[in-house]
Parts: C-alpha cells; structure tokens; sequence
C-alpha cells in the first residue's frame, strides 16, 4: 500500500468533506431550486384556476341576470296575456340578438313552447321535462347553470347550433381510451326565469343559452384576464380550456398546425382524478403537445353532476429556463466555494500536521517503553491541549506501570509463598498426622483408667482438647493444600442449601438463630459438586451465628443474576459485621480474628478456592455493627465452562 503522509491525508480528507459538503448541498440546492420554481408556478396556476372560475362564474350571473330582466319587462306580462305571439318573437329575437345569446325560448305555465326566437317554426314542444324549467314550473324563481344539450334539443333550436356543437375526437397523446368517436350534444350556460302575471301567478316560463362548443370568447376572456396575452418564445405563456366530458370544446390551445385544439382530449391522469374522483388536478401535464403546470377542476351542472372541466396552464418551458439559469448559477457559486475551501485546507493541513507529528514521534516512544519522553508544544489551541493531555496520560501510565510492576511482583510473591505453604502443610499434615493421633488415642485410654475425683484427669481433658485443636487444625491444611478438582453432577442448589441448613440448626449454637429461607423456585438445576459445596455454605453459615454470638437473624437468599447466565447465593447476618481494614484479608489463610483455639483461618481460604474451581466468585460487603453479606455468583453452564 503506498504510504501517505499526514499533511496529503489532512488534505485528501479536507478534499472529500468538501466535496460531499459541495454534492449535497448541491443535491439540496437544486431540489430546493426546482421545488420552489414549481411550487411557485403551481401557486400561480391555483390562483388563475381561481380567476377562471369568477369569470366562468360571471358569465353565468350576466346570463341569468339577462333572462331575469328580461321575464320581468313589461311587454312579456302584456303579450303573453294578450297572445301577442308576434310581439313576442320580434322583441325576444332583438334582444337574444343584442345579447349575443345562442337561446332564447318561451313557454307557457305548462312548459310547452311559445315562441322560440332563433327558430320560429318549432313551437309547442313540451320543455317541462328540461331540469331548469321544471324547477321554475316547480316553483323557483330563477335558476341558472352549465348544461348538457342533446343533438334533438339543438336541432329544435337551429341545425346550425347542432353543426356547432358537432366534434370529432383528435387522437390525443396519453388520453384515455374510449369507445366514442364523436360528440354530437353541446355543452351550454342556461338560465331560466319565471314569467309573471299581475297577480304574481306564473304565465310562462323564459329561458337562454350561450353553447360553448367552438365558442371562444370565454376562454379568450380568460387568458387575456389573467396572462395579458404574454408570449415565451413564440407561444402563448397561459391557455385555458372547457371540456365537455373529457373532449376539448372551447380553448386556446394550438396544435402544432397553428389551429385551436378543438376535439383532442384531457390526459388519463387528469381524467380519472378531476371526472371520476371530482378532485381538482394542480400539477404538469401534457397538453396535446407541450408540458403545462396546469389546474383542472370539473364543472357540474345544477344537480351536482360533473359534466365538464375548466382548466388553466402556463408553458412549463418557462419556469425550467428560469429553474435551468438558477441551477446554473448555484453550480458555479458552489465550485468557486470549493476551491477556495481546497486552498485554504492546505494551509490548514500544514499547520496541523506538523505539532501531530511530534505527537506521533511521542507514542512511538511511549511505544518503545520510554514513558519519560514529554511533547513540547507552546500553542495554545486545541492541539496544545492535546499535547499537554498526552503528556499527564504519560505520566499517568509511568505511574501505574510502576504500581503493576510492585503488584506483580507483590502477586508473584505470593503466589510463591502460598505454593510453598500448600507443599509445607501436606507434609506437615501428613507427618504431625500418625504421631497426633497416637496421643489423642492414649491420652482418651488414659482417662478411662481415672475416676472423676483423680486431679490428673483435669490435666488430661485439657491435653486431649489441645490435641483435638490440633487435629482439626492439620484436617485445615490438607483441605487448603488438597484443592482437588470438582467431581460435578447436575444438582437443585435450593435442595443442597435447605440440606446443609437442616444440619446446621441443630447445633446448640443456632438455637436463638432465627434462619430466614427466601428461596427462588425457578432456579434451573446446575453442576455442582454437592460435598464441597456443602463445605463452603457450613463454613459461612458457621461464621454468621459466631458472628452474632448465637443470637440474631440469617437471611438465605438465592435468585437468578441480572445477565440470567449466573445464580446469586446470598448469606446475609445481623452480627458484628467485619471492619473495611479486615474486609480484604478474610480469604487470606491464617488469617482470622477469632480467640486462640476458636478458629484456623483456613475455612474461608478454602471455601473460595472452591467458588473458583467452580468458576464463580464470592465477595463479601459489611459494615462494623449492621452485619455482613456473602454473595457466591456460581454459572449456570457451569460443566461447559
């Protein structure tokens, strides 16, 4: 691997920060960007789609308020009552004329055709079936609307109305397939207005139309409302559209030919949101041939019915120039910030490098043993701190490497001297053994042979107890200097423990020694071996009621530890408890604060020799005057260990 060094490191890091710094706030730069350029268009675009509507919705006002005024004049009371059919045709036609309306028709409080103005022939068609002359005939007063008329109903009015209304479809990129072809209905503003007679009965009924099909004054209206008629490279920079259905029938879109897209149709997104969901669609969207932000809302008719979509855009090619010229600009400030960055890295790499050096020169020393070497540095920043925290850690380590050297040493000291002890006490154990128990075997016979008045027996109970503290003693150390290895099996601890205290309350020392079991019945069974562990529970048990002087309470407790791999054993008295000076010598052997001949200093020695050939541990916490606590952690796996 080829080695690099420190200062080319600093730099290679600074380059890569800086870059993925430089990359993502790029990345987050230019979704901002675009996201906020699009966002602000689709704000734009809801808000035209609003002023679309008020004057979509102002067409239909202007139109009721016509056929109201209208129904109201004076000539229609006059020549309804007089059937003055003639009057009626000519002023009704001047005015559908004047107002630049489609329809203009009459009929009488039955709903049958009066007068029709734009097509005089055709009267006495019953129209009462039409949805905004029965609500008059139902007792409104005036209504006014979006409807769909039927090819029947235009030819009534005029062939020429059903010529207008008349579509093909335009095949359309990304519309929704349909089985239709054609569009022969109209889809027209109308309102209606009761006729009244002098005594407020109704007389007859009026009502008109404006059709939107290939009628582009309201779309024209619309654009040059909101977008001025504002061009971005040769098009028109807003469209608006109505659509019957789904079919364009009024709108200043343009094929590429230059003509209005009359006959093409909405996309299937656009579609299924805004006609069969009848939500409002504000996103971009491809119209006939360019990529609008657009806004599409339906139409309904009187009845709540959806019947159409009006619809607002402006050229998206716009907004991504403007997006494409700030993106730009961004890159540009983002790499001129990035070589200013590199450049001012590579001094601050320098300046860096060097003082580490020096602190990598130091750990190599400390490496090599030699903790008396110090870094020198005389700044005082971050790097000065440092040098000074690497100095102390040398000094600290010096200091504890001096404290292990003496606690290994102390150890191995030990470690010697209990190894010689242990070889010692076999062979002292073994040759006091025969001789000892010689005396204690003649000295008994001897005292068979007395009577209890004889002054000599006094002196030979007192050597046969002395031999006893002596055998015991010898018994102390073959047990210490055996240590044989645990013969193991599969054992309920709870059951070993109830066994060893059943035979230790029976003793006249637990006779005022209150033994208290808190036992956990869910321990699960673990290898042990049960005559040593027997031992060591005997040995603290034994310990507690000397400790309390026979009189007093013991808790035994067992439970499964916090890491559920270990069983807890806890031996807890109210005794005298250990003073904090003895508490670290307690597994010493020999040691022992017991009065001569009332104890060896070996039980507690041997006891944790067991809990270590177990691979456990047993610790002990008291305080002088409130008792002590043994704990024995022993493993639950413990034959695999």
């Amino acid at each position: 691997m080829m080695k690099m060094s420190l200062r080319t490191k600093l730099i290679v890091s600074f380059l890569a920060v800086i870059v993925i710094c430089g990359l993502v706030s790029t990345v987050v730069g230019l979704r901002l960007i675009g996201t906020g350029i699009i966002g602000q268009a689709q704000e734009k675009v809801k808000n035209d789609l609003n002023s679309a509507r008020e004057i979509y919705r102002g067409e239909t006002e202007d139109l009721k308020d016509i056929v109201r005024f209208t129904a109201h004049r004076f000539f229609m009371k006059e020549a309804i009552l007089e059937s003055d059919i003639e009057l009626l045709q000519g002023e009704l036609a001047n005015i559908r004329k004047a107002e630049s309306l489609d329809v203009l028709t009459l009929t009488d409080k039955e709903g049958r055709v009066v007068v029709r103005s734009r097509n005089p022939s055709a009267v006495g068609d019953d129209e009462s079936a039409d949805a905004l002359v029965g609500e008059i005939l139902a007792g409104s007063g005036v209504v006014a609307g979006t409807v769909i008329v039927p090819k029947e109903e235009l030819l009534k009015e005029g062939a020429d109305l059903a010529e207008q209304a008349y579509i093909k479809f335009v095949a359309t990129a990304k519309a929704k397939p349909s089985r239709k072809s054609e569009e022969t209905s109209g889809m027209m503003i109308k309102a209606a207005a009761g006729v009244l007679g002098y005594e407020g009965s109704l007389i007859g009924v009026l009502y008109g139309g404006r059709l939107l099909n290939r009628n582009y004054v309201l779309v024209d209206k619309v654009k040059e409302t909101v977008y001025q008629g504002v061009k971005y490279k040769g098009k028109d920079i807003g469209t608006a559209t109505i659509f019957q259905g789904d079919l364009r029938v009024s709108t200043n879109v343009k094929r590429e030919d230059g003509r209005r897209a009359i006959g093409t149709r909405v996309s299937k997104e656009v579609y299924e949101q805004v006609l069969e969901r009848g939500v409002p669609w504000i996103d971009r969207a491809f119209v006939v041939n360019d990529w609008y932000i657009s806004a599409y809302e339906p139409i309904k008719n009187t009845k709540g019915q959806i019947v159409g979509i009006l619809y607002v855009g402006v050229l998206e090619e716009k907004f991504t120039d403007m997006r494409a010229r700030a993106v730009a600009v961004f890159l540009a400030i983002t790499c001129g910030g990035m070589a200013a960055a590199l450049i001012v890295s590579s001094f601050l790499a320098q300046g860096v490098a060097r003082p580490i050096k020096r602190l990598v020169y130091a750990s190599q020393q400390w490496g090599k043993g030699n903790l008396n070497h110090r870094v020198k540095s005389t700044s005082k920043d971050e790097i000065g701190e440092l040098a000074g925290t690497f100095n102390r850690m040398a000094s600290s380590l010096k200091e504890r490497d001096d404290k292990l050297r003496e606690y290994t040493s102390q150890q191995i000291m030990k470690s010697e001297r209990l190894a010689t002890l242990g070889q010692l006490a076999a062979g002292v154990a073994h040759e006091v053994n025969n001789p000892l128990g010689a005396v204690l075997m003649y000295t008994n016979l001897a005292l068979e042979g007395l009577e209890d008045s004889d002054t000599a027996r006094n002196n030979l109970e007192k050597a046969v107890a002395e031999a006893s503290r002596c055998r015991d003693i010898v018994k102390g150390l073959l047990d210490f200097a055996r240590q044989t290895e645990p013969k193991v099996e599969q054992r309920d601890l709870n059951e070993t423990l109830e066994r060893t205290l059943s035979l230790v309350e029976k003793q006249v020392l637990f006779q005022n020694v209150e033994v208290r079991r808190d036992f956990c019945s869910a321990l699960p069974e673990i290898f042990i071996d049960v005559g040593q562990m027997q031992q060591v529970f005997t040995n603290i048990v034994l310990n507690a009621a000397e400790a309390m002087e026979g009189k007093g309470e013991l808790t035994v407790a067992t439970r499964m530890a916090g890491d559920n791999e270990h069983i807890e054993i806890e031996f807890t008295d109210t005794g005298c408890g250990i003073p904090a000076k003895n508490q670290d010598k307690i597994f010493d052997p020999f040691f022992t604060t017991k009065e001569v001949g009332r104890g060896t200093g070996l039980g507690l020695a041997v006891s944790h020799g067991i809990i270590a050939k177990h691979r456990g541990t047993i610790e002990v916490k008291s305080r002088p005057g409130e008792g002590t606590t043994f704990t024995i952690r022993l493993p639950v796996n413990g034959k695999e260990q």
